[in-house]
This record gives C-alpha cells, sequence and structure tokens, in this order.
C-alpha cells in the first residue's frame, strides 16, 4: 500500500507519470523555468482519464505546499493503482495535477520559487493588499537574524509574549493568516500571481473546466490537526452554494474555518477564491488537511527554513541545511506506514465520495 510514496520530487514525478501510462491517462506536463537542488528539472504534469466532453469533473492537486506534496503525489499514485478509476462512472472525468508547486517540492520547502505561500496568494491584486498587523509587529521576530545567542532569545521571547497577551487564536491568525508586505516572511502571499497560480489558471483554461456543470477539487495539504486525521476544509464563502454543496457531497465532517468550527483559522488568498473566480457557482473545492505534528514544531521547522533561504546561497550538502531540510520534510511528510496507512484510507474514500456525487448530479 505505501509504495505509492516517494523519497524525494523527482522519484513523485517518476512513479506519478508510471502509473498514468499504466492506466491509459492523457498527460500534459507544465515546465517550470526553475531547476531542483540537482539540477534536475521541474514542472507540473497532469493526467486526464474519461471522456474529453465529460459534463462533470473531479480534480485532485498534489503539492499547493511544495513539502506536503510527498502526501498528495503517494495518494494521487495510491489511487490509481487502487483499482477505483475502473469504477469511476460515465459522465464523470478525473484530473489529477501533480506537483503545482514543483520548486516547493524538490527543495522541500512550503513556498514557491517566489517564496509565495500559494495558498495565499489567490487574490485580487488589482485591489487593495489584506493587513495582518500582528505579522508586522512580529515580522523580524518571526525570522530572526540569527538561530542561536540574544537576537535569537529576544525574538522567540517577543513570539511567546505576542501568544500570551493575545491568545492562541490571534497568534495563529497573526502568523498564518497571510501577509503581503514582508517577503521572505511565513505565510507571504506575494505582490502578484505565482507561477503556480498561473499554472492552475492555464490547466483550467486547457481542460475547458469552465465549460463543465460541476467540478470538484480536493487539494491535499499536511501539518494542522490531530495526527493522521484527514480533516475536510471547506473556505468557501459561508453559506454559499459552493459549500452547501461541499457538504453535501462529502458530509458533516466538513469544516469551516470562517464559521470556528476548523483546526485551521480563516484566511486570505486562498485556493478557494481562486477556484471561485474561474468557476463560479459550479464548483465544490475542499482541502483534504491531514494532521502531522504540533502548531510549535511546525513554526519552529518553518522559521529554520526561511531563515536558510534568506541568507542567499547554501550548500545544499551541508549538515546544517540537511538538518533544516529533515525537520520541515517531516512536519510536514511523517515517513512512517502507520502515518501512510491513515492517510491512503482518507483518501480513497474523499475521492470515491467525490465521484459518487458528481454522478448522482
Amino acid at each position: 500500500m505505501t509504495e505509492s510514496f516517494a523519497v524525494d520530487y523527482a522519484d513523485a514525478r517518476r512513479k506519478f507519470a508510471a502509473a498514468v501510462k499504466a492506466h491509459g491517462g492523457r498527460m500534459r506536463s507544465y515546465a517550470n523555468p526553475n531547476r531542483g537542488p540537482r539540477g534536475e528539472e521541474l514542472a507540473t504534469d497532469t493526467a486526464w482519464f474519461g471522456a474529453e466532453d465529460a459534463p462533470t469533473v473531479m480534480v485532485a492537486i498534489s503539492g499547493t505546499h511544495g513539502a506536503e506534496g510527498f502526501c498528495g503525489s503517494g495518494c494521487q499514485v495510491d489511487w490509481l493503482a487502487s483499482g477505483a478509476l475502473a469504477s469511476v462512472p460515465a459522465g464523470v472525468a478525473v484530473l489529477l495535477v501533480h506537483a503545482i508547486n514543483p520548486h516547493g517540492f524538490a527543495w522541500i520547502r512550503r513556498v514557491t520559487e517566489e517564496g509565495c505561500d500559494l495558498n495565499r496568494n489567490y487574490i485580487d491584486f488589482t485591489q487593495p493588499l489584506p493587513e495582518n498587523p500582528g505579522y508586522d509587529e512580529l515580522a523580524d521576530a518571526y525570522i530572526p537574524a540569527d538561530l542561536s545567542g540574544p537576537v535569537f532569545e529576544a525574538a522567540e521571547a517577543r513570539v511567546r509574549a505576542y501568544r500570551e497577551t493575545h491568545g492562541v487564536h490571534a497568534a495563529s491568525v497573526a502568523r498564518s493568516g497571510g501577509q503581503y508586505r514582508h517577503a521572505g516572511g511565513l505565510f507571504y502571499g506575494g505582490s502578484g500571481p505565482t507561477w503556480s497560480r498561473r499554472t492552475i489558471e492555464a490547466i483550467a483554461a486547457d481542460e475547458k473546466l469552465a465549460d463543465r456543470r460541476l467540478v470538484a477539487v480536493v487539494d491535499y495539504h499536511t501539518g494542522l490537526g490531530p495526527y493522521g486525521y484527514g480533516e475536510l476544509i471547506c473556505d468557501h464563502t459561508v453559506d454559499s452554494i459552493n459549500v452547501r454543496r461541499a457538504k453535501e457531497w462529502w458530509g458533516e465532517s466538513v469544516t469551516e474555518p470562517q464559521l470556528g468550527t476548523s483546526s485551521s483559522v480563516a484566511k486570505h488568498g486562498l485556493g478557494e477564491i481562486g477556484w471561485e473566480r474561474m468557476l463560479g457557482d459550479r464548483v465544490s473545492f475542499i482541502a483534504l488537511e491531514y494532521g502531522t505534528f504540533t502548531p510549535e514544531s511546525g513554526r519552529i521547522a518553518l522559521r529554520d527554513d526561511h531563515w536558510l533561504h534568506n541568507r542567499g546561497p547554501f550548500d545544499w550538502d551541508a549538515a546544517e541545511t540537511q538538518r533544516i531540510k529533515a525537520a520541515l520534510r517531516r512536519q510536514f511528510y511523517p515517513d512512517t506506514d502507520e502515518w501512510r496507512e491513515m492517510v491512503l484510507w482518507r483518501s480513497r474514500m474523499v475521492m470515491r465520495q467525490g465521484i459518487e456525487a458528481l454522478a448522482r448530479s
């Protein structure tokens, strides 16, 4: 069961391509202009299964947050290996989008080559950018100049003091809600559409998704919630047809950050907004979020990774680099059969529910 998971981005891409070929999918590739840490080519690859003119489409996306692609890619390959494709009804097509953020996947980062959190990048950049005064206050503490010594200790003390003064929820919003002023900082939403955002928009256009009657989207994520549990998070506009339909399709386990029912807080620039902009009320989007370790260990892993990349060129093979990358990889991809088996069980369930719902519609 767990052989679907890869050891790195290049291995994941090979496994995905082999699985698609074995099951007769039609592939497209969108080359990223950058290279991986070993000089490897980077690309987002897609696979289409079903009639080209299918009125409904099930979309599954991996790698929005780079290193989280270990999980999403494994789930996509497993879904093909499971034999589920044979039971997809006529009238439903399946579109797998592999490694939408290939640079982050290859470099074991959560962000894109622009240093952006893709899941904060789907705002309308012609409008005033969202504010995050909490992040502004702590920007230089979140990413200190050093990872030891007096400057580091003072930064950590400020982060703790903010949490103690304002509470855990406010601290989470400040750190992860999205910010648009501090390039190189945590959860930076950017100053314009990233390559990955432009690519998902190109994929939607190439596959004529705007012409379909209904589209279901599952975006694989990791890092929030109880260990191994796959939470279905929906951030469409509260009480919109998009979110009501998501609850009809996937059931009462669907949570809404805007209503406070989720392990996630409300955030700016999420993927739901981008898909609504493209497809209107014909799309229902959920993030399938698998729990790993604590938010505090995640903060530390992201802090250290941003610190490393903000310094400029570095040696990929250096001990410090590998320590930082190993910690971030583990935070977003617990490398155990126990966790992977939990992940795959929920993934197969969610894909089946989405496909069955589209067939009923």
